[in-house]
């Protein structure tokens, strides 16, 4: 497209496939950028990926095919290696834009404001300050986590994905003994309930005292992620909070409060262990 003519810089647009080709291609680097940024989280990676494809336009505008074949190469790699390793976020965004283009939504082209728009976290804790009282005083066993920054995409897989709304009586319901969904743990990403029945593996470290499998397995996620997870002891009532390894012993008068600082990351793990 461009040459050296003389030592000047000559554009040559006469041949109206190399249009064409501009046009494809430019397609499908803008579709590969939307995809890096959408899925890799790490902005190295980003940097990365993103310098590779400015570095691919301009080895074939300026035909130097060599470094355009080798750079193809390269990017290829990389972008099969990074999306196998995030896969479980790949395949999220896919379900998710298939799903809302059958609701007549097209999700996966939304803007980022409207992704990252807030949602009402009062009215959130609200309901699951009502929820947990619910069934503490009626020993019906818990087990919910809360994704903050740490994907549960890939351990939602275990169970059943529902996207339905936080509402404490279908929380209830999806605990009542007998139900379908009952045994395992319900998933709540920002103001929904992502998934049910999910299945995670249990903490493998001695613990002192009597714990159920619900409380190793509470302790288990919060291990390998920053989720916050609530367990309701179906013997006691008892309701208890797992963040990074550590179960935390909280009574209903104080749950909203505890509760809340975890989610809010704004005191410290100690701190937060002297006021449950």
């Amino acid at each position: 497209m461009f040459q050296f003519i003389n030592n000047e810089l000559v554009f040559n647009g006469s041949n109206p496939m190399i249009w064409v080709d501009l046009g494809t291609s430019l397609l499908i680097i803008g579709a590969l950028i939307y995809l890096v940024l959408k899925v890799f989280k790490r902005l190295f990676v980003k940097s990365i990926i993103l310098s590779s494809i400015v570095v691919l336009l301009l080895s074939w505008a300026f035909g130097l095919n060599l470094l355009h074949g080798v750079i193809i190469i390269v990017l290829t790699v990389s972008l099969v290696v990074c999306f196998t390793a995030n896969i479980g976020e790949v395949r999220t965004l896919i379900v998710n834009s298939l799903s809302s283009k059958k609701s007549g939504k097209m999700s996966l082209f939304k803007s980022s404001k409207e992704e990252d728009k807030l949602f009402d976290r009062e009215a959130l804790y609200d309901k699951i300050e009502t929820t947990i009282n619910n069934l503490s005083k009626t020993k019906t066993g818990a087990l919910i986590t809360f994704e903050k920054n740490v994907s549960l995409a890939d351990i939602a897989k275990s169970g059943t994905i529902l996207h339905a709304p936080v509402i404490p009586e279908l929380l209830s319901t999806i605990f009542y003994t007998g139900t379908r969904l009952h045994d395992g743990a319900v998933i709540i990403r920002r103001d929904e309930i992502y998934a049910a029945a999910v299945y995670y593996t249990p903490t493998t470290k001695p613990l002192t005292g009597k714990f159920g499998s619900r409380h190793r397995a509470a302790i288990g996620i919060s291990e390998i992620t920053d989720s916050v997870t609530i367990v309701v002891s179906e013997e006691t009532g008892r309701v208890s909070l797992a963040v990074a390894g550590d179960l935390i012993h909280v009574g209903l008068d104080n749950f909203r409060r505890v509760f809340e600082d975890y989610m809010n990351s704004s005191v410290q793990k100690d701190e937060l262990k002297d006021i449950a």
